[in-house]
């Protein structure tokens, strides 16, 4: 075994005392690709524990731990430990007051701001904050949404959620983001013969009879919906396809696979009913989808966390766990340190300053200032 491999197994460890931006960089510097996060999970699981003001659960690599001050009113944070595949971004490193590392920006930095205050809040002789705080740390956000985490505890354990507001800790790059698109991933199949490609004449070529389905997407119009005053913009595209048998053979399948993000004043069935219009006359199967969330920035917990991060808020143009909370009756919005736009790419990087901007807003919000 090498010793990189034996690292690898060794036990991560992680240090809560650590200023946020450190702790980030600790947190990038242990892999945790989606379905590969128990390694962390077991580390923060550690750290929550060791905090003798905090009740935490566990469910598979999924943790909650919260406060029990007797306050009126709770606010969820939340954060996923997954990230997507390294992209030769590992070692994280630090330049020009930005950390770089697969999983800054999306969102070891936040999942840091929530240890921060976790760790100031569960300490025994920590503040009292203004509200009873839920910390959740879930996994599996980045692939199919039947794995999601968080999705996991809304089904089994959703005592554990329960909650006044919720604020996703997703990169926002400090501001306020409202509510979120969904998404719908579905194939289109066209169907051939199978022949000798000497003797193409007596085959029909599945991969040519995707042509009309390329061209409509070529030539689609997305929508661009205003929602309780946050513009969303549509997204129809492919994102695969397959197809082919062997070099010499006319292919009798192809599949093309297309993902559509809709504005949230459609559900997941008028979603899957807009995309079998577009492709009428072929074969539609939907594969994995998930709702949006309307904005609900006029909620009174939403709308006083707005004017107190300050700007203006803008629609999120992706999908976040926002729409479970919604779907769960808690009031959610997107806030957090990383920039959406750098997320997946292999120079993500996160802000250094805008870490400590969000730690700052929410120690302000939780009257811990």
């Amino acid at each position: 075994m090498t010793a990189q491999q034996t690292q690898a197994l060794a036990p991560a460890t992680l240090d809560l005392g650590l200023e946020v931006g450190a702790l980030t960089a600790a947190l990038v510097d242990i892999p945790s690709v989606s379905g590969s996060e128990q390694r962390l999970a077991d580390a923060v699981e550690r750290e929550l524990r060791a905090l003798p003001r905090l009740r935490v659960e566990r469910y598979g690599n999924n943790l909650v731990a919260r406060t029990g001050f007797g306050l009126p009113e709770r606010v969820v944070l939340a954060g996923h430990l997954d990230t997507v595949p390294i992209a030769d971004n590992l070692p994280s490193r630090v330049e020009g007051g930005r950390l770089y590392g697969c999983g800054a920006t999306d969102m070891k930095s936040g999942v840091a701001v929530q240890l921060k205050i976790a760790a100031e809040l569960g300490a025994a002789d920590g503040p009292t904050p203004a509200r009873e705080v839920t910390f959740v740390f879930y996994d599996c956000e980045e692939i199919e949404a039947e794995r999601n985490g968080l999705g996991h505890l809304v089904r089994e354990h959703p005592e554990w959620l329960a909650a006044d507001f919720a604020i996703l800790l997703e990169g926002t790059n400090a501001q306020v983001e409202g509510g979120c698109k969904g998404t719908l991933r579905a194939t289109v199949r066209t169907s051939g013969v199978r022949a000798h490609s000497a003797r193409d004449w007596l085959g029909v070529n599945a991969i040519h009879q995707a042509a009309p389905v390329l061209a409509r997407l070529a030539g689609y119009q997305a929508r661009e919906v205003d929602v309780e005053g946050l513009l969303y913009r549509e997204c129809l595209n492919a994102v695969g396809i397959t197809g082919g048998v062997a070099g010499n053979v006319i292919p009798d399948e192809c599949v093309v696979t297309v993902n559509y993000r809709f504005a949230p004043d459609r559900t997941e069935q008028q979603a899957a009913a807009h995309v079998e219009e577009v492709f009428e006359g072929f074969d539609v199967q939907v594969t994995d989808s998930a709702p949006g969330a309307a904005p609900g920035l006029t909620l009174p917990a939403a709308a006083a966390f707005a004017a107190l991060v300050g700007g203006t808020p803008v629609a999120k143009q992706g999908w976040t766990d926002v729409a479970r909370f919604a779907g769960s009756g808690v009031p959610a919005v997107n806030y957090g340190p990383g920039d959406a736009t750098l997320a997946h790419t292999r120079q993500e990087y996160v802000e250094l300053e805008r870490i400590t901007r969000a730690l700052a807003t929410l120690r302000r919000w939780l009257d811990l200032e």
